[in-house]
């Protein structure tokens, strides 16, 4: 036998073992959401999975799993196998928050994720009943400062990321403000434009067509700069109050040991998906921002996220109901 017919023949298992190695993307892959159809993750999710399949080639499937807190879908992607078949819109909420505030967690966001990529980030807009005689917050913060303990701050319940970004407010500007949980933004918004509460901070895209009809009167922004949906409104930083930023963010999480080749194809996808002017259109509409960077660059911000707001829940002594 010749020397490069040894060398061939030496060769062939691995040739015939990569041969027959499945490509992946091999089938559609399930995009789990922790909220109901219609909600801000699923249209989030919608969004994505449509740009995300066409780069990747297959459907992306919506599987919604909404449930308190969003544990049942976030435990059941931390179980699901690591084949790049499965991956969960994460946010705050199940990554930020909840493990300061239910030690039973059934799953752990360290030890059974990987973060693929962040997706888009959402400002909140702090609204005000157009009966309360403030039209800044420099206006607001003197308001409370006069009549301490007078002025009620709504939130869609009691440790929601709209609750605590309240408090990160009440703690930048030592505001004596009486927090009043509702179940929901939308009861909570209800409550804000009958007056039966003062101010709340809401998302842009429920909060801004209540601005438009004069319902409520938005104060700032909370990005870093302002939104093309209420142009005329402050940021934070414009208004007073300097260094609060804050917001909701969407980003991609697959179930720990997932292929490091997946995570890296999939992130290069939700960075190129996050370029397409449609999609940014799209986002924009609902006063969010395409965001994107590296696996490593997003899992470092989630545990800065999780740092905050676990500062922040122990100094407020936050709890769930």
């Amino acid at each position: 036998m010749s020397a490069v017919a040894g060398a061939f023949a030496a060769a062939a298992p691995f040739m015939l073992v990569h041969a027959q190695a499945p490509s992946w993307p091999a089938r559609p892959i399930r995009l789990i959401v922790i909220s109901a159809p219609g909600g801000a993750s699923d249209i989030m999710a919608r969004l994505l999975g449509e740009q995300l399949g066409a780069g990747l080639g297959q459907t992306i499937v919506i599987d919604n799993r909404p449930s308190a807190g969003g544990i049942v879908g976030t435990e059941l992607a931390a179980k699901a196998a690591p084949d790049g078949y499965t991956l969960l819109l994460g946010s705050p909420a199940a990554f930020a928050i909840a493990p300061h505030l239910n030690p039973r967690l059934p799953y752990d966001p360290a030890r059974d994720f990987v973060p693929v990529g962040q997706f888009s980030s959402l400002a909140f807009a702090l609204i005000a009943h157009p009966g309360l005689p403030v039209h800044s917050v420099r206006e607001l913060l003197a308001l409370a400062k006069a009549r301490p303990g007078s002025i009620n701050v709504a939130s869609a319940g009691n440790a929601t990321t709209t609750h605590l970004v309240a408090e990160l407010f009440k703690s930048a500007t030592a505001l004596d403000v009486v927090h009043v949980p509702f179940k929901g933004a939308a009861p909570a918004m209800a409550a804000l434009a009958g007056g039966q509460v003062q101010v709340m901070f809401d998302a842009l895209v429920t909060s801004v067509p209540q601005v438009r009809s004069g319902k409520v009167r938005a104060l700032a922004v909370t990005g870093r700069g302002r939104s093309t949906l209420l142009p005329g409104v402050p940021t934070m930083a414009e208004a007073g109050v300097a260094s609060f930023v804050v917001g909701s963010w969407f980003g991609v999480f697959a179930p720990a040991r997932t292929p490091a080749a997946y995570v890296q194809r999939l992130n290069a996808e939700i960075a190129q998906a996050a370029q397409a002017p449609k999609l940014r259109e799209r986002l924009a509409a609902l006063g969010a921002e395409a965001a994107s960077g590296s696996a490593a660059a997003f899992g470092r911000f989630v545990r800065e996220e999780s740092d905050r707001f676990g500062r922040l829940i122990a100094s407020a002594n936050i709890r769930l109901d």
